[in-house]
């Protein structure tokens, strides 16, 4: 009888014990992701305002456009003189999360400065995948601040990722997920959970603060979900599988017909300048500059140039391809609304519902995350008709088979067969 008291006096105290340690690390994160959620959340939001007055200037002078050529070569004079001459970009993020690769501080700085350059002259480039490079710099740097064991860096590094992401985008559940889904596909890093999320939320918060609007869609039309539908979405979903091929086969393969037929940095960039100045004059749009936020939203009304999506993905090969910085995410938006509006017309379906449909299914086959996709698509749309997203986004991410904007992603498990794989995407 006393053997069993003291076996679960033993086992009491053992759970006291853990929930203490429990405890402890609940309120060592808290701290550090309030003072990330800050920090990041802070610098996101001047990031945001910086490009977004880079884009109005830009807008009101045209002229700055023959000035891309030089805002190349400025580009790779900064990486070149901070001693990073071949960057890598999200993909050094992504390798930091899941390795013991260093992220260097100078990464949000050069990230930042090259990126307001690029919108400044009008390369045509996005933001938030530069807010992830961003984030993530900053997390890696506040975790050597407070001194973060060496198996805890990734978590902060996943919590700048999600404040960065929350700050500039306005979509805090998402920005979270996000940064735990994105390095493995298949795997789910839970342990970032808390930090994640509260980082994300005080980042918008801080955005809120500084009256910078979460982005937002309002569709014209949304049909009842009835058996042809599905067939229709599931039809549109396919199409945007293959659309999101050759999205990442060209990024890629821009970028190595670039660096093969430019080996010197300065005239790649240079010649990817004039390239983008002579693409703008032979289509006869300013449309392909920069993010392209404004037609994204035209698409939700059901506005669409029968070639825009694939006009996006030329300024974009050819910007990135050629050195100039900038996010993929708002180009990948651009090209999943444009071709979804385009084909809403030839599926019968509304081509601003559409529009929404190809946004998401675009990001989820690009970026492999199909539950950061769903998350986007309740806070962009407002949980419009939620199982045709949930539909549409499915599809597409098992048909895009193992391409993904960035190369050091890992498909873990298979999408198609139940096994372990962990094989490299193209």
């Amino acid at each position: 009888m006393k053997g069993r008291f003291w076996e679960k006096l033993i086992a009491a105290g053992q759970l006291c014990a853990e929930a203490a340690r429990n405890l402890k690390t609940f309120l060592k994160w808290i701290l550090m992701a309030l003072i990330t959620g800050g920090v990041v959340g802070g610098v996101g939001s001047l990031f945001y305002y910086t490009l977004s007055w880079a884009t109005q200037f830009r807008q009101d002078h045209s002229w700055t456009l023959f000035l891309l050529p030089v805002a190349g070569l400025l580009i790779i004079f900064l990486y070149r003189v901070s001693n990073t001459p071949e960057p890598k970009g999200t993909n050094l993020v992504i390798e930091a999360v899941r390795t013991d690769t260093h992220i260097p501080a100078k990464m949000a700085p050069l990230i930042f400065v090259s990126t307001a350059l690029t919108h400044l002259f009008g390369g045509s480039a996005g933001r938030e995948g530069a807010a992830l490079q961003l984030g993530g710099s900053l997390g890696n740097l506040l975790g050597r601040v407070f001194h973060t064991d060496e198996m805890y860096k990734n978590i902060m590094i996943m919590c700048g990722m999600s404040a960065a992401f929350s700050a500039l985008f306005g979509t805090p559940v998402a920005a979270t997920v996000f940064a735990m889904e994105l390095e493995s596909v298949g795997v789910m890093y839970y342990a970032a959970l808390v930090p994640c999320a509260l980082s994300a939320v005080v980042a918008f918060l801080i955005a809120e603060q500084l009256k910078i609007p979460p982005e937002g869609f309002h569709l014209e039309e949304i049909p009842p979900i009835t058996l042809g539908v599905v067939f229709q979405v599931m039809l549109l979903a396919v199409l945007c599988a293959l659309v999101s091929i050759l999205f990442c086969f060209c990024l890629h393969q821009g970028g190595k017909l670039m660096s093969k037929s430019f080996p010197n940095q300065y005239l790649r960039a240079f010649i990817g300048g004039l390239a983008v100045i002579v693409l703008t004059f032979l289509c006869g749009s300013r449309d392909y500059l920069g993010a392209g936020m404004d037609v994204i939203h035209r698409a939700m009304e059901g506005q669409v140039v029968p070639a825009a999506f694939l006009l996006k993905i030329l300024f974009t090969a050819v910007t990135l391809g050629s050195g100039f910085k900038g996010g993929e995410i708002v180009p990948t938006f651009f090209v999943g609304a444009t071709f979804g509006c385009l084909a809403g017309q030839w599926i019968g379906l509304s081509p601003s519902f559409c529009a929404a449909l190809g946004l998401v299914a675009m990001f989820c086959a690009v970026t492999n995350c199909p539950i950061t996709a769903l998350l986007i698509s309740f806070e962009l749309f407002g949980f419009a008709a939620p199982p045709l997203f949930l539909l549409a986004l499915a599809v597409s991410y098992m048909l895009s088979g193992y391409y993904s904007l960035y190369s050091a992603q890992k498909i873990v498990y298979d999408k198609t067969k139940p096994r372990f794989i962990n094989r490299p995407t193209h």
